[in-house]
């Protein structure tokens, strides 16, 4: 097996297993919003996203992009001093950047709730926040570290399963005891504290956290320093068409908007799942000098998530009411306007693959923060312009736009300075054949389909089905696809050859009729 085989192997084999984690925690994240949105009013479930665009946004700030950079120093260092210490250079920044901007968010408690909310009880709920903001940072660089040591296990239980269940669980128990907005606060603060002590047991598995260490904070801060500006960018670029709606329209609106941006964004599933190794593979790959294998595992990776993403995105173009309707509750139809138009902004980020982490392992973490800047910049005036006069639906046009440029520019780097892309020939076949296939005959089809608890499921597995064949008689297939066949066959037992019979070895020929010979 070749180089690139291997690689991509070992990242297709963890996002089995990160996909699974990161589906139940996306339906645990969504569950939660389900859960505040049918217990609450549309008007509170609005306050409820304020809050928790704040807190992203602050914690966004306090982690200063050491994330990725922790990610990246792991695999890059062999002594367990210089790990330790990577580690703990993580810790000190971010537990002191998240007590500075907690406790100026605890103080700013009041004057914000006056601006951003409707209800009292929005001091307390914005406190609760603030006091969480140290104990998740604490708890993202551990899965950071966890990240670096390329184990998906750990990071699977802790990220994907015990937070999000602590918190949808603590909630709904909250909320039905009558607590009110307040319970989400609470939520968030006991299960950051738990999730906190159980990543650094479980990291405590990988590394011995006592003993000797040499420090890298000048490193981590060098590497890091643009991507305190692009994460918190990014997140401001994420968040701001929910404060600037909380600003300029009603709670309600925030609501509608608040209902389909989780759903939408759920379309990044798939892409997240191939994302937990790609850091540290790719960075290991570019420092070892092997640029030619990380443009073919991002292209291959990218094409894939775009076949398996595009039966939910079909789905949510398609039939965005009846979305609304099944996960919410029909009080929230509304939302299914701007549904599709967010659909279409999560899927052409999904189809842009993980350009932002391969940016980040040839070291041009710059233009990351150049691109989310330009995106901000562009979200924020046309939302001021928008908002006023379309509300969520001209939020939803603004974050599309934004998505557009901000990928835009980050392919177009990668392309033209590294010559790294997701396009070849076959995947073109691919990203085109798709749509071109689907849209208009599901559509012509919508009078006759009705999405329902009964009804999804099958209808993701056949379009998901015949999206491969159609990728196939398309041509979309190439020889590395071969991977991502052997894998789901070790993975599952179940035989794959007619899709082998599409997929050309290196010299064109299908790999099926070589394995004849």
């Amino acid at each position: 097996m070749s180089s690139n085989e291997q690689e991509l192997s070992a990242l297709l084999s963890s996002a089995a297993l990160v996909m699974v984690g990161g589906i139940a925690s996306s339906l645990a994240n969504l569950g939660e919003r389900v859960v505040v949105g049918r217990l609450l009013s549309p008007d509170a479930y609005g306050e409820v996203s304020v809050g928790l665009a704040l807190l992203t946004f602050t914690l966004m700030i306090a982690l200063a992009g050491c994330e990725q950079g922790v990610s990246r120093f792991i695999p890059r260092y062999e002594s367990d001093e210089d790990q330790r210490g990577v580690w703990v250079s993580g810790l000190v920044v971010t537990i002191s950047l998240s007590v500075v901007f907690g406790a100026a968010l605890f103080a700013a408690a009041s004057p914000i709730a006056t601006r951003l909310f409707e209800t009292e009880e929005a001091v307390t709920f914005v406190r609760l926040i603030a006091v969480s903001i140290p104990f998740i940072a604490a708890f993202r660089i551990a899965v950071a570290v966890i990240r670096g040591y390329e184990n998906t296990v750990y990071k699977t239980v802790v990220q994907s399963f015990l937070d999000p269940l602590l918190r949808i669980g603590s909630i709904a128990v909250l909320l039905l005891a009558g607590v009110g907005i307040v319970a989400v606060g609470w939520a968030y603060l006991l299960a950051a504290v738990v999730t906190f002590v159980v990543a650094h047991v479980l990291l405590g598995r990988l590394m011995a956290l006592r003993g000797g260490y040499r420090t890298h904070v000048r490193e981590l801060l060098a590497f890091s320093a643009p991507l305190v500006v692009s994460t918190v960018i990014g997140t401001m670029l994420a968040r701001t068409d929910t404060l600037m709606l909380g600003y300029f329209r009603s709670s309600y609106e925030v609501g509608m908007y608040d209902a389909a941006y989780p759903i939408a964004a759920g379309l990044t599933i798939v892409l997240s799942a191939f994302g937990f190794l790609y850091l540290p593979i790719a960075s290991r790959l570019e420092a070892d000098g092997d640029r030619e294998v990380v443009d073919d595992i991002y292209a291959t990776s990218t094409k894939w998530v775009y076949i398996i993403t595009f039966p939910a995105f079909l789905l949510l173009v398609v039939f965005p009411e009846d979305v609304i309707a099944l996960v919410f509750s029909p009080s929230y139809t509304d939302a299914a306007t701007v549904l599709p138009v967010l659909a279409i902004g999560f899927f052409l980020s999904a189809t842009a693959g993980r350009d932002r982490e391969t940016l980040s392992a040839v070291g041009a973490t710059t233009w990351i923060a150049v691109a989310n800047g330009v995106g901000l910049a562009l979200n924020v005036l046309v939302n001021l312009v928008l908002i006023p006069q379309y509300g969520f639906m001209g939020a939803g046009v603004t974050s599309l736009l934004s998505l557009i440029v901000v990928h835009g520019i980050i392919c177009g780097v990668l392309a033209i300075q590294y010559g790294i892309t997701p396009l070849s020939r076959e995947a073109v076949r691919c990203y085109v054949a798709l749509p071109v296939v689907f849209v208009p005959l599901t559509g012509a089809l919508s009078p006759w389909i009705s999405i329902t608890p009964v009804t999804l499921l099958p209808f993701l597995v056949v379009v998901g089905l015949l999206s491969i064949v159609v990728t196939g008689l398309a041509g979309g297939l190439e020889p590395d696809d071969v991977v991502v066949v052997d894998v789901v066959e070790d993975h599952t037992g179940i035989s794959l050859s007619p899709i082998r019979r599409w997929i050309p070895d290196s010299e064109g020929e299908p790999t099926d009729s070589l394995s004849a010979d």
